[in-house]
């Protein structure tokens, strides 16, 4: 059964949400602070963490930055504002996906499963083809896993392997948003352009020589982004 982490400090917000979660078939624990959320990741594994943004301790974007350094567990960040700039902060650390507070559990629970399958599911491939290299960088769709020339591991989100797939494997071919969402997430995920803007740039920063003058990833001025290396399967 997957595991599913509940970071907020509202009682009754994390009470429902992890019985709301055991009874579809997850098994839910919660934490109410950064400190019990340490406490739980030191002893045990998470298919996905539910965090809020505004947290007694420390707040939720200093907690998805610590994550990020460490794991690779999805997360959904839960934000009581409205203001794009939130989201695109939780992006821009690492996080997956965002719900904005208050929310409906049924649409929490359908991003739930939406997150979780595209982290299942990006290593199924073609099998001729679960290693990628281009640019002297070797993406490993089995393991997860990028590393460069040298071997280095280069950390990388879940939303950021997503769409580092989805261009390793259509190589020099120009893509909208619209088709980096849907290959990237799955059709019918709801998402806001600049979402995919965010990620790019973070993928930018972690494999461009000079990430203001991208030689890999390409923008094509009013239509999208081309993945201009040549890919082969390593």
């Amino acid at each position: 059964m997957q595991r599913i982490l509940i970071v907020d400090d509202d009682d009754e917000i994390r009470a429902l949400l992890r019985q709301f979660l055991m009874n579809h078939g997850f098994v839910a624990e919660a934490a109410a602070s950064g400190a019990e959320m340490d406490a739980r990741l030191r002893t045990g594994r998470f298919d996905l963490i539910i965090l809020d943004v505004m947290l007694p301790d420390e707040d939720g974007f200093s907690l998805c930055r610590r994550i990020r350094q460490d794991h690779r567990v999805p997360i959904i960040m839960l934000t009581g504002a409205v203001e794009t700039t939130d989201r695109i902060v939780g992006l821009e650390l690492g996080a997956d996906d965002y719900v904005t507070k208050p929310f409906d559990a049924r649409e929490l629970l359908a991003r739930i499963r939406a997150v979780i399958r595209r982290s299942a599911t990006q290593g199924r491939a073609d099998p001729g083809n679960l290693t990628l290299a281009f640019s002297g960088w070797r993406l490993d769709i089995v393991r997860r896993e990028l590393r460069s020339t040298d071997h280095t591991l280069t950390p990388l989100s879940g939303g950021e392997f997503a769409l580092l797939v989805t261009f390793a494997q259509h190589p020099q071919r120009v893509l909208t948003r619209e088709q980096l969402i849907d290959l990237s997430r799955g059709r019918g995920y709801e998402a806001f352009d600049r979402s995919i803007d965010v990620q790019v740039s973070r993928l930018r920063r972690k494999i461009e020589e000079d990430p203001s003058d991208p030689e890999l990833i390409r923008t094509v001025r009013n239509v999208g982004y081309i993945f201009a290396a040549s890919v082969e399967a390593a």
